[in-house]
C-alpha cells in the first residue's frame, strides 16, 4: 500500500457552507454596484454566475437560456485567461483551475483553486518514489527522505489553504507574502526529494514525475504574488490595496509600541527584548555534569509534554553534546539557550561520503516553527575530506538564531526553507557553506572561510531558488566575510568567492557588509558553464573592504551593483523578510531598515 495519503478536494459540507456565506453577502450587499463587483470577482475565480441585472424581466425560452449559457462560457474563458496571465505555465493553469471549480464555488474558492489543485498532483508525484527499487543505500535513503518531504508538503499546502480561508478577500493581496513563503517551501521540498537521488535513471524518473507538480506550484506562486496587480487591472477599489505593506498603523495594528506583536507571550516578549538570562525561567535544564534534569538534549526533547502550550525553554549548560538532534515539526515554539556559542555545543560527524544524503547529515535539524536558539554552538566535525556534512539544517518558519555559531566545512548551514533570521552569528566553512532555499536574512554575522582541500575553491553561498515567483533568497547585511587564521597564510593559493548559483534562479544580496581581501575580484563563480547566469539574481549594495571592489566583478546578466538606496530597500528585514511582525523590537539587536 502506498504511504502517500490523498490530499482530497473540498468537501461538500465546505462547499455548502461557503455557498451559504456567499448568499448572505449578496443579500446584505443589496446595491447594484456591489452586485456588479461580486460578478467581477466571480469571473476572476473562474466561475460565471447569472448576472442579477439580467434576471429582471428575462425570458424563459430555450433560445435565451442558450444565449445566457454562451455568455457565461465566454466570461469563464476570459476570466481564466486573466487570472492565469502572470503564470509561466498557462495551459495547465487554465485546465486545472477550470476543473477545480464549479457554479457553487464562492469567490474565495476560485482564488484558492490554484493552490488546491496541487494536492492530488503532488501526491501522485511523490508516490513514484514508492515504485523505485534499488539496493543502493543512498537510493533507499532518498526514498525514505521523499516520504518525509511529502508530509511537509501536505502540511504547507494545508496551511496555505487555511490562510486563504482565514482572510477576507480584500486582505489577500497584503497577506499573500506568508502564503507564498509556505508555497515556496513546497517547491523546496520537491527539489530536495529529487536531489537526494544519485545522478542516473532513478533521478530522471523523479524529475519527470515532479514536472506537473512543479508547474502547478509555480502557477500558484505567480497568482498569489500578483493579486494586487490583478485586482488593480480590473479597477477594483479593494480597501487596503494601496496601504503600505508593513505599516504599523494600518496593516499591522497588532504591533505594540515596542514593535512586538501583541499575540506574543510575556516570556517571548522578554526574549525579543533581550532579557533572556535574567528573566526567563527554563522549563528544563540539560547538563553534562548531571546537575540538570537530563544529560542529553535528546532526552530533554523526548520528555517535552505533548500537551504543552506557549514557549518551551531548554537551557543547555556548558558542555559538548555529541548527538544528532531533531526538533520535529509537531514541536513548535521551542527555545534553546546555551552558555555561549563556544561553550554549549552540539556536535556530530555525519557526512555524504559515508553514505547519507546531504539532508540527513545534519547534526541538528530544526523543523518545528517558531524555534529560537540563543548562544548555542552547532558543529559537524567530519572535515573537508568527507564533503557534504551539515552542522545545522533549518526548516522552521519564523525561526531566530541569536549569538550562535555554526561550524563545518562543506554545506555547514542548510537554510532549507521558510522564513529565518540570524543575528550576530558566526558561520564557518569552505564550499557552499551557506546553502538552501529559505527566505533568510543574516544580520551582523561573521562568515569565516576555512582552508579547503588542496584541489578545492571556497564559496560562501549557494542559494537554491528554482522558481522566480518564490519569496526566497539570502540577504547578508552588515556582515563580515573573513579568512580563518589557518587560511590566511595560503589565501593566494585558494580562490574564494561570495557565491555560485546552485539552482536556476539563485537569489543573493550582500549589502552594507565588509568583504575581506580573500574574495576573488570576480566575486561570484559559475556553477557549470553558463547555467543560470541569465536567470540568477545577485546584488551588492554599499559594501566596504578590499574584497568589495566591483571593477572586476562578473559581467553576467543576472548580476548587478545597486547604487540607488531606494532600489535596495526591498532587501531590508522589513520588506524582504516581513520581519516586523515577529522579530522587530526596539531593544533587540535587529535592524529593520538600513544601517546608514
Amino acid at each position: 500500500m502506498s504511504t502517500f495519503s490523498d490530499f482530497g478536494p473540498l468537501t461538500e459540507r465546505r462547499r455548502a457552507e461557503l455557498k451559504q456565506k456567499q448568499r448572505k453577502k449578496m443579500l446584505v450587499a443589496g446595491s447594484s454596484a456591489l452586485v456588479v463587483l461580486v460578478v467581477i470577482i466571480a469571473g476572476v475565480a473562474v466561475i460565471a454566475r447569472q448576472p442579477h441585472k439580467e434576471s429582471k424581466g428575462s425570458s424563459t425560452t430555450s433560445s435565451n437560456n442558450d444565449a445566457t449559457s454562451t455568455t457565461q462560457m465566454h466570461a469563464i474563458s476570459k476570466s481564466v485567461e486573466t487570472i492565469c496571465a502572470p503564470t509561466d505555465y498557462k495551459d495547465i493553469c487554465v485546465k486545472s483551475i477550470t476543473k477545480a471549480t464549479n457554479a457553487s464555488s464562492s469567490p474565495k474558492d476560485m482564488i484558492r483553486a490554484a493552490v488546491s489543485v496541487m494536492g492530488d498532483e503532488l501526491r501522485n508525484a511523490f508516490s513514484v518514489s514508492d515504485l523505485l527499487k534499488s539496493e543502493d543505500p543512498r537510493v533507499k535513503q532518498a526514498i525514505a527522505d521523499c516520504k518525509e518531504h511529502y508530509e511537509n508538503v501536505k502540511g504547507h499546502i494545508a496551511s496555505t489553504l487555511e490562510g486563504i480561508d482565514a482572510q477576507k478577500l480584500d486582505d489577500l493581496p497584503t497577506r499573500s507574502h506568508q502564503l507564498r513563503v509556505w508555497l515556496s517551501a513546497v517547491t523546496a521540498y520537491q527539489e530536495t526529494c529529487i536531489e537526494g537521488f544519485p545522478d542516473g535513471d532513478l533521478k530522471t524518473k523523479m524529475q519527470n514525475a515532479m514536472k506537473d507538480g512543479k508547474e502547478l506550484s509555480s502557477n500558484a506562486l505567480a497568482i498569489l504574488g500578483k493579486l494586487s496587480d490583478f485586482f488593480s487591472s480590473l479597477n477594483m477599489k479593494i480597501p487596503g490595496l494601496n496601504r503600505r505593506l508593513l505599516s504599523k498603523e494600518s496593516a499591522y495594528p497588532e504591533i505594540d509600541e515596542d514593535g512586538i506583536p501583541r499575540w506574543v507571550s510575556e516570556e517571548d516578549r522578554r526574549i525579543l527584548l533581550g532579557k533572556v538570562k535574567g528573566d526567563l525561567k527554563p522549563d528544563v535544564v540539560v547538563a553534562k555534569d548531571g546537575s540538570g534534569a537530563f544529560t542529553t538534549i535528546n532526552a530533554a526533547i523526548n520528555a517535552i509534554p505533548k500537551d504543552y502550550t506557549g514557549r518551551y525553554v531548554i537551557y543547555v549548560k556548558e558542555g559538548q553534546y555529541d548527538e544528532q538532534v531533531l526538533i520535529p515539526k509537531k514541536m513548535g515554539n521551542i527555545t534553546m539557550i546555551g552558555d555561549g556559542s563556544q561553550k554549549s555545543i552540539i556536535t556530530g560527524n555525519k557526512n555524504f561520503v559515508d553514505g547519507l544524503t546531504t539532508y540527513k547529515t545534519a547534526t541538528v535539524a530544526v523543523m518545528g516553527d517558531g524555534f529560537m536558539a540563543i548562544a548555542m554552538g552547532f558543529r559537524n566535525t567530519a572535515g573537508a575530506i568527507k564533503h557534504q556534512a551539515v552542522a545545522l539544517r533549518v526548516q522552521s518558519d519564523k525561526s531566530i538564531f541569536l549569538n550562535c555559531r555554526m561550524e563545518g566545512f562543506q554545506d555547514t548551514l542548510y537554510a532549507h526553507s521558510l522564513a529565518q533570521f540570524y543575528r550576530s552569528c558566526v558561520i564557518t566553512g569552505t564550499i557552499d557553506f551557506l546553502f538552501g532555499d529559505a527566505t533568510a536574512v543574516f544580520q551582523n554575522c561573521i562568515f569565516t572561510v576555512r582552508r579547503p582541500l588542496d584541489n578545492q575553491q571556497n564559496i560562501v553561498t549557494a542559494q537554491g531558488r528554482v522558481n522566480p515567483h518564490e519569496t526566497t533568497g539570502f540577504v547578508l547585511q552588515k556582515c563580515k566575510i573573513v579568512a580563518d587564521p589557518a587560511l590566511i597564510p595560503d589565501k593566494a593559493k585558494f580562490k574564494s568567492y561570495l557565491g555560485r548559483p546552485w539552482k536556476e534562479y539563485s537569489h543573493t544580496m550582500i549589502m552594507e557588509s565588509e568583504i575581506g581581501d580573500l574574495i576573488h575580484p570576480d566575486g561570484f563563480l559559475p556553477w557549470n558553464g553558463d547555467f543560470a547566469l541569465k536567470t540568477l539574481t545577485y546584488r551588492e549594495f554599499n559594501n566596504v573592504g578590499p574584497g568589495a571592489a566591483t571593477a572586476g566583478r562578473v559581467k553576467w546578466p543576472g548580476y548587478k551593483l545597486i547604487k540607488d538606496k531606494a532600489e535596495a530597500t526591498k532587501y531590508t528585514v522589513e520588506n524582504f523578510l516581513h520581519g516586523e511582525e515577529w522579530i522587530r523590537a526596539t531593544k533587540t539587536p535587529v535592524k529593520t531598515g538600513f544601517y546608514a
